[in-house]
C-alpha cells in the first residue's frame, strides 16, 4: 500500500469517476484503475461496484475513507515537517534514567538549557538498569542521572557528583519511629521491610547497609518492589517501613522520613562517555550542578 494508491481511491470516491480522477491526478484513466485494483487485491476487499455507466462505493470502501484520509493526513505532516527548513540544525539531547523521580528532576535545568539552545530537542528515557549503561555507552544515550553505582560500569564512561543525598527511614507519620527526631538501623530490626529490589536499589549496597538491613530476615519480613512510587504506596498502606534516599520521599502524603544515624549520606550525580562530557552534556552537568545547590531543591515532591 502506498500514498498513491491511496489518492487515486480517494478522488475516485470523491468524483465517482475514473476518468475524473485521472484528470486531477495528471495520469492516464488505467493508471488509476491499475492502482484501485492493486489496492483491492492487498486489501482483499471491493472498494468499487463498475459499471460502463456508474461508479458507487461497496460498503467496505465507505469504511475505508476514514483510513485512507488519516494515512494521507499523516504523510502529509511528514513532508510538510521538513518543508520550511532552515540552515540551523536541531539539536538532540538524550537523558537517562531507572524511575521517573529522577526523570522529573530534570525539568528546571532543561528548561534554563533551552533558552540557549532554541532548537534543542530533548529525548527522555526511563530505561532498565541492566540496559542503561550499554545504551550510553553505545551513544543511545548522552548523559545518565542517578545514583552513584557501587562498582564502576565498565568500558569509558564518567560520573560527577552532583550533591550528596541522605538516606532517611521512612514510615506513615501515625507510625511510632515518627515520633523520633532520627532513628538507627538496629531501630529497623523490630519492623518489616519495604524496600527497592536489590537491583533498583543499588544505592542501599553503595551506602553500605544492604546486608544490615536483610540479614536474619524472614521472607515474610520483606516487601520488594520495582519502584520508588510502589515503595512509598506500601509503607503509606502500612505493610512496613523502608529505607530511601530523602529525595524520593513524596511530599503531602502520610509518610515522614526520619534522619538515620550513622548511615553515610550517598551520592548522585551523572553518568557521561569519554574522559571529558562534550559541550551540550558539560551544559546539561552545569544547569543540574546549578539546580542542587539550593538544598530546598534537593527533594522530589
Amino acid at each position: 500500500m502506498n500514498t498513491f494508491q491511496l489518492m487515486c481511491f480517494l478522488e475516485v470516491a470523491g468524483k465517482l469517476s475514473f476518468a475524473g480522477a485521472a484528470e486531477k491526478l495528471h495520469v492516464t484513466q488505467p493508471a488509476v484503475s491499475q492502482q484501485i485494483r492493486s489496492l483491492e487485491e492487498e486489501l482483499n476487499v471491493k472498494l468499487f461496484y463498475r459499471t460502463t455507466r456508474a461508479v458507487r462505493l461497496t460498503e467496505e470502501g465507505k469504511i475505508f475513507i476514514n483510513d485512507a484520509e488519516r494515512i494521507i493526513a499523516v504523510s502529509d505532516r511528514a513532508k510538510k515537517r521538513f518543508e520550511n527548513r532552515t540552515d540551523e540544525d536541531i539539536s538532540t539531547f538524550s537523558v537517562g534514567c531507572c524511575s521517573y523521580p529522577c526523570l522529573f528532576l530534570t525539568a528546571e535545568p532543561l528548561r534554563e538549557l533551552k533558552k540557549r539552545y532554541d532548537n534543542l530537542h530533548p529525548f527522555l528515557h526511563v530505561v532498565a538498569h541492566n540496559q542503561i549503561f550499554r545504551m550510553l555507552e553505545e551513544g543511545d544515550l548522552d548523559v545518565i542521572i542517578g545514583f552513584k553505582e557501587s562498582r564502576k560500569p565498565g568500558g569509558t564512561l564518567n560520573y560527577k557528583e552532583l550533591f550528596k543525598a541522605p538516606l532517611v527511614c521512612v514510615c506513615r507519620k501515625d507510625h511510632a519511629l515518627a515520633e523520633s527526631e532520627e532513628t538507627d538501623l538496629d531501630s529497623l530490626r523490630a519492623e518489616k521491610l519495604v524496600l527497592l529490589s536489590p537491583v533498583r536499589g543499588a544505592y542501599i549496597d553503595a551506602a553500605g547497609i544492604g546486608s544490615r538491613l536483610v540479614e536474619g530476615r524472614l521472607p515474610s519480613e520483606l516487601y520488594f518492589c520495582e519502584s520508588n512510587e510502589a515503595v512509598a504506596t506500601l509503607v503509606e498502606a502500612d505493610y512496613g517501613v523502608s529505607v530511601l534516599p530523602e529525595i524520593f520521599v513524596p511530599e503531602g502524603t502520610r509518610l515522614k522520613a526520619v534522619p538515620l544515624k550513622d548511615v553515610g549520606d550517598i551520592s548522585f550525580g551523572i553518568y557521561y562517555r569519554g574522559p571529558k562530557a562534550n559541550r551540550l552534556s558539560g551544559e546539561f552537568i552545569k544547569k543540574m550542578k546549578d539546580f542542587f545547590s539550593d538544598t530546598d531543591k534537593n527533594r522530589i515532591s
